[in-house]
Protein backbone atom coordinates (compact mmCIF):
# COMPACT_ATOMS: atom_id res chain seq x y z
CA UNK A 1 0.00 0.00 0.00
CA UNK A 2 1.11 3.56 -0.64
CA UNK A 3 0.78 4.77 2.95
CA UNK A 4 2.91 1.99 4.51
CA UNK A 5 6.28 3.28 3.32
CA UNK A 6 7.62 6.09 5.51
CA UNK A 7 9.63 7.72 2.73
CA UNK A 8 6.82 7.62 0.14
CA UNK A 9 6.42 11.41 -0.03
CA UNK A 10 10.16 11.95 -0.42
CA UNK A 11 10.32 9.37 -3.20
CA UNK A 12 7.24 10.84 -4.88
CA UNK A 13 8.73 14.36 -4.80
CA UNK A 14 12.03 13.13 -6.20
CA UNK A 15 10.20 11.15 -8.91
CA UNK A 16 8.19 14.21 -9.94
CA UNK A 17 11.24 16.48 -10.13
CA UNK A 18 13.35 13.87 -11.93
CA UNK A 19 10.55 13.22 -14.42
CA UNK A 20 10.15 16.94 -15.09
CA UNK A 21 13.90 17.43 -15.47
CA UNK A 22 14.45 14.53 -17.85
CA UNK A 23 11.34 15.34 -19.89
CA UNK A 24 12.34 19.00 -20.14
CA UNK A 25 15.86 18.05 -21.20
CA UNK A 26 14.64 15.75 -23.96
CA UNK A 27 11.76 17.90 -25.21
CA UNK A 28 12.96 21.49 -24.78
CA UNK A 29 16.76 21.67 -24.49
CA UNK A 30 19.69 21.14 -26.83
CA UNK A 31 21.74 19.30 -24.22
CA UNK A 32 25.50 19.28 -23.76
CA UNK A 33 27.34 19.75 -27.07
CA UNK A 34 23.91 19.84 -28.79
CA UNK A 35 23.67 16.08 -28.27
CA UNK A 36 19.93 16.09 -27.53
CA UNK A 37 19.19 18.47 -30.43
CA UNK A 38 21.08 16.19 -32.83
CA UNK A 39 19.23 13.15 -31.47
CA UNK A 40 15.86 14.86 -32.03
CA UNK A 41 16.93 15.86 -35.54
CA UNK A 42 18.05 12.32 -36.28
CA UNK A 43 14.73 10.88 -35.14
CA UNK A 44 12.91 13.20 -37.54
CA UNK A 45 9.15 12.84 -37.95
CA UNK A 46 8.99 9.21 -36.90
CA UNK A 47 7.09 8.04 -33.83
CA UNK A 48 10.01 8.73 -31.49
CA UNK A 49 10.73 12.11 -33.04
CA UNK A 50 7.13 13.22 -32.66
CA UNK A 51 7.07 11.95 -29.09
CA UNK A 52 10.00 14.20 -28.23
CA UNK A 53 8.04 17.19 -29.55
CA UNK A 54 5.25 16.78 -26.98
CA UNK A 55 6.11 17.41 -23.34
CA UNK A 56 2.93 15.77 -22.05
CA UNK A 57 3.37 12.60 -24.14
CA UNK A 58 7.02 12.27 -23.22
CA UNK A 59 6.32 12.81 -19.53
CA UNK A 60 4.13 9.69 -19.51
CA UNK A 61 7.05 7.60 -20.70
CA UNK A 62 9.51 9.24 -18.31
CA UNK A 63 7.15 8.81 -15.36
CA UNK A 64 6.71 5.04 -15.81
CA UNK A 65 10.06 3.93 -14.34
CA UNK A 66 9.85 6.66 -11.71
CA UNK A 67 6.47 5.32 -10.57
CA UNK A 68 7.94 1.83 -10.20
CA UNK A 69 10.70 3.30 -8.04
CA UNK A 70 8.11 4.93 -5.76
CA UNK A 71 5.93 1.81 -5.37
CA UNK A 72 5.86 -1.73 -6.74
CA UNK A 73 2.18 -2.46 -6.01
CA UNK A 74 0.47 -2.76 -9.43
CA UNK A 75 -2.59 -0.59 -8.77
CA UNK A 76 -0.59 1.95 -6.77
CA UNK A 77 2.04 2.08 -9.52
CA UNK A 78 -0.61 2.91 -12.15
CA UNK A 79 -1.95 5.79 -10.08
CA UNK A 80 1.50 7.05 -9.13
CA UNK A 81 2.52 6.88 -12.81
CA UNK A 82 -0.30 9.22 -13.82
CA UNK A 83 0.26 11.45 -10.79
CA UNK A 84 4.00 11.84 -11.49
CA UNK A 85 3.36 12.64 -15.15
CA UNK A 86 0.60 15.10 -14.24
CA UNK A 87 2.76 16.82 -11.63
CA UNK A 88 5.63 17.11 -14.14
CA UNK A 89 3.20 18.74 -16.61
CA UNK A 90 2.10 21.17 -13.90
CA UNK A 91 5.74 22.01 -13.16
CA UNK A 92 6.24 22.71 -16.87
CA UNK A 93 3.20 24.98 -16.94
CA UNK A 94 4.42 26.96 -13.95
CA UNK A 95 7.65 27.73 -15.82
CA UNK A 96 5.98 28.87 -19.04
CA UNK A 97 5.63 32.58 -19.74
CA UNK A 98 2.21 34.04 -19.06
CA UNK A 99 -0.09 34.28 -22.07
CA UNK A 100 -1.99 37.55 -22.22
CA UNK A 101 -5.12 37.57 -24.34
CA UNK A 102 -6.45 40.91 -25.47
CA UNK A 103 -9.82 41.52 -27.12
CA UNK A 104 -9.88 42.44 -30.78
CA UNK A 105 -10.76 46.07 -31.51
CA UNK A 106 -14.37 46.74 -32.41
CA UNK A 107 -14.95 47.03 -36.17
CA UNK A 108 -15.80 50.50 -37.46
CA UNK A 109 -19.40 50.58 -38.62
CA UNK A 110 -19.92 52.41 -41.91
CA UNK A 111 -16.47 54.00 -42.04
CA UNK A 112 -14.25 53.50 -45.05
CA UNK A 113 -10.70 52.52 -44.33
CA UNK A 114 -9.41 53.27 -47.82
CA UNK A 115 -8.60 49.66 -48.57
CA UNK A 116 -11.85 48.38 -50.04
CA UNK A 117 -13.48 49.56 -53.23
CA UNK A 118 -17.02 50.80 -52.77
CA UNK A 119 -17.68 51.48 -56.50
CA UNK A 120 -16.89 49.43 -59.55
Amino acid sequence: MIGEDGDFWLKLTIAILATWRLTHLLAREDGPADLIARMRLGLGNGVLGRMLDCFQCLSLWMAAPAALWVTTQPLDACLVWLAVSGAACLCERIGEPEIVMQPLPEPNQGEEDGMLRTKT
